[in-house]
């Protein structure tokens, strides 16, 4: 039987890898793509680049290699790398799932403040954020200038199995960390508490 990248055509092989970023059960949708639901250290192990920054612009194009491809070029301002390399700013492209994706750019916004845990790139060019709306979290300020993080999926599920997760790495975080995810609440995160288990659970220092 011949493999399916053979069978496939190029374009179609692209937009299949980005899809399996890992497959098996159970499932969740977004728009049309499937995801394997991850934990925090499963996101981060995952990621290639994780950064902090504000969206400057968003743009809907198809690929330049890959015309049937519909893309969404994302460029931010960088605050903070936590993990990879990045310069003062970041662009990414990512594939567009749903047809809606092409009118409301995905849900990212002009301005918008976020912490990206983004996948390695693919030989065509296209990344997104690890586990899709799991790796992109929107950073909101509460009236007393504290910062708050939440990704697509309300946190549900990010701190599922990470105590046992901690546990095989021998990784220890600080008791007010180690009751946030005992805990295993869904809800916004404070975004330091949120910076420091990422650093724990293996990015690079941030710079």
């Amino acid at each position: 039987m011949r493999s399916l990248g053979i069978l496939l055509k190029p374009w179609l092989a692209a937009a299949l890898w980005v899809a399996i970023a890992a497959l098996p059960t159970p499932l969740a949708a977004q728009r049309g793509a499937l995801v394997q639901p991850r934990n925090l250290g499963e996101l981060v192990s995952q990621s290639s680049t994780i950064l902090r920054g504000s969206i400057l612009s968003t743009k809907v194009e198809p690929h330049p290699e890959l015309g049937n491809l519909t893309t969404l070029v994302i460029t931010l301002r960088v605050r903070e790398t936590l993990k990879g390399e990045a310069g003062a700013t970041f662009t990414f492209r990512q594939f567009i799932w749903h047809v809606r994706d092409r009118y409301d750019a995905a849900g990212y916004r002009k301005g918008q403040d976020v912490l990206l845990l983004l996948n390695p790139v693919t030989r065509y060019g296209l990344t997104s954020p690890a586990g899709l709306d799991q790796g992109r979290f929107r950073i909101s300020r509460d009236a007393m200038g504290r910062e708050a993080a939440v990704n697509g999926r309300g946190n549900a599920g990010l701190f599922r199995g990470l105590p046992e997760e901690l546990k095989s790495k021998r990784l220890k975080a600080a008791p007010h960390l180690s009751a946030l995810i005992d805990q295993q609440l869904p809800g916004p995160i404070a975004l330091q508490d949120l910076r420091e288990l990422v650093r724990n659970l293996g990015a690079a220092p941030i710079r």
